[in-house]
């Protein structure tokens, strides 16, 4: 129960409409409840007064209280859905912001072992099933306590004994049945809640490699994982759904004594009253009608189980620590920048071998250096060290001379343009997908850069830079991607580049293109390229082929070749695939 603590605690900015849609749920049951017993009452009065003839009878007053608990009720019903609801929404609007708020620094790092399909389902499922703990745990069982104390109060001065035994028996069935049923469905719960994530997980990733799954004909094996997982799901469901249908069964058993008892105990006179026919009615139908409020009760704690797995899974998420931290007010940088590496190393948390080992590199401002080696040597992660995705281990890391943790992260992410592996693309316009790299760009800016690396196909259309891209809009292919990701990258215009593959997926012809644009772009910035081709390498001031996690061979073009090392060995084998 305690990692519901900080969930409580969201609610009370939103003190209001809870609190007024609490007064409302429970003005809407004391009036159900005094429907059906006033009603019962007034039945049971006409009828003794008409029989025997000795009594006069004032129906006036109970047909309008009649009339009057009818309009609260149905107006108290309408209001109640309508404050719970709109406070269960902004509470979950403000849950979801709050949880994003807390996940979105730990990226990329605090979030690696997560998978994209249960991240997207803590955030947005298990959120969602955190609005039970209000709609259904924390308002029924508040509005049944306020029923029966004002119900016993009520009744009271009618008949003590009846008032206290009709109240005695709702708080004992209170205090009791939830609890009960709370630890009969936790299990049932908790199953629901890891088995739907799994679930949506495998969907995710077999929608998206559905391709490959069909390829290597592995997709009924998948499917059949999938058709596992989610009938181990149903399963669960249906116990739980069983469980619920025994606690409103032992629910009504209950209501069915509970009235006996009344009609019986009342049976003989209520109160002083002579003639107890109407007030024995109106103890029974009153009965009757309270059991209404219990009714959610010993539903609600059977979602418990579910709820508190929910949250100790967006928890999870919420209470991970950052792996990287910035100062609030950090270094200022010049337009021009230099970087020095010094025999850093690095280990991914939870890894037996480190990826880097003793690697030192230098460059001095303008400087144009590229990153060759087989994959896994530590090229990539390096990049993503420069960028501080994470922290070295050991070493030093300094831009023009201040460390790397000297910097905060708007300066840090102004001072450089990164060109990544994978390139996003939104599910929005061509204009916002640009304006991401700089928001106050023009049009005529965005459309002179997509010319640039030979994207200007994409404006051949009447709707320009407002074609929708990504889902529901055009499809971009790898290489109109990369090139997307370039133009983003010399929007931004930064001192210092990060190019990881630029060239990835682009056929000779523009891949010479990209280069030779690259080259006079970045004429006066500091510039890393990682590649697997050595196409244009001859222009680079520097090549380092990596190896191990290690820098072992670090010159020119030619000076690499006349070494005749590992380098070599690279330029005679495309020299020799080419042929």
């Amino acid at each position: 129960m305690r990692v519901l603590l900080p969930f409580l605690a969201l609610y009370r900015r939103h003190w209001f409409l809870i609190s007024l849609s609490m007064v409302l749920t429970t003005v809407t049951l004391l009036a159900s409840i005094g429907l059906l017993t006033l009603s019962g009452w007034f039945l049971a009065g006409t009828a003794v007064a008409g029989l025997t003839g000795k009594y006069t009878f004032n129906y006036m007053l109970p047909a309008a209280g009649v009339r009057g608990a009818a309009i609260f009720r149905t107006v108290g019903r309408y209001g109640e859905r309508l404050a719970s609801h709109d406070a269960t929404f902004r509470v979950l609007a403000h849950l979801r912001v709050f949880t994003f708020q807390k996940i979105l620094p730990l990226s990329p790092g605090g979030i690696a072992r997560f998978q994209q399909g249960e991240l997207l389902n803590r955030v947005v499922a298990d959120v969602e099933t955190l609005d039970h703990l209000y709609l259904r745990v924390i308002s029924p069982i508040l509005a049944s306590l306020a029923v029966i104390v004002v119900l016993t109060f009520g009744l009271g001065f009618l008949d003590e004994r009846l008032a206290y035994t009709l109240g005695g028996i709702m708080l004992g069935l209170l205090l009791t049945l939830p609890f009960a049923f709370y630890h009969a469905g936790k299990s049932h719960g908790s199953n629901i809640t890891v088995l739907r994530g799994q679930y949506r997980a495998l969907l995710t990733r077999a929608l998206q490699g559905q391709a490959e799954l069909t390829v290597f004909g592995a997709l009924k094996r998948f499917r059949q994982n999938l058709s596992d997982v989610e009938s181990s799901w149903l399963k669960s469901q249906q116990k739980q759904a069983s469980l619920t249908g025994f606690s409103q069964a032992i629910m009504i058993f209950a209501t069915g004594m509970t009235v006996t008892l009344v009609l019986w105990l009342s049976a003989a006179s209520v109160g002083e009253n002579n003639q107890p026919g109407p007030l024995i009615a109106l103890f029974t139908f009153c009965a009757l009608a309270a059991f209404e409020s219990l009714g959610p009760v010993t539903v609600a704690f059977q979602h418990m189980g579910q709820v508190i797995s929910s949250a100790t899974r967006v928890s999870q998420l919420m209470h991970q620590k950052a792996e990287v931290t910035f100062p609030a007010q950090g270094a200022s940088y010049a337009d021009n920048l230099s970087l020095e590496i010094k025999n850093i190393n690095f280990t991914y948390p939870n890894q037996p071998l480190p990826v880097l080992r003793q690697v030192s590199l230098s460059l001095q401002a303008g400087d144009h250096i590229a990153l060759l080696g087989k994959t896994g040597c530590g090229k990539s992660t390096l990049l993503q060290l420069l960028t501080r995705a994470w922290d070295v281990d050991s070493g030093e890391i300094l831009f023009n001379q201040q460390a790397i943790s000297s910097y905060d992260e708007a300066t840090l992410r102004t001072m450089m343009s990164i060109v990544p592996q994978r390139i996003h693309v939104f599910s929005h316009t061509l204009r916002e997908n640009l304006l991401l790299a700089k928001p106050d760009a023009p049009d005529e800016e965005l459309a002179t850069v997509l010319k640039l690396v030979g994207l200007g196909n994409l404006l051949d259309n009447d709707e320009k830079l407002n074609c929708w891209l990504g889902e529901g809009g055009r499809q971009l292919s790898g290489g109109e991607q990369r090139r997307l990701g370039i133009a983003r990258a010399l929007l931004h215009d930064a001192p210092f580049m990060l190019l990881d593959e630029p060239t990835e997926g682009l056929d000779a012809d523009t891949e010479q293109q990209i280069l030779s644009l690259l080259r006079q772009s970045c004429q006066h910035k500091t510039l890393i390229m990682i590649t697997h081709r050595l196409t244009g390498l001859q222009h680079m001031d520097s090549i380092c082929v990596m190896d191990g996690g290690r820098i072992i061979e670090q010159g020119q073009h030619a000076v690499l070749l006349s070494q005749q090392g590992l380098y070599y060995q690279f330029y005679q084998r495309q020299n020799y695939s080419h042929e």
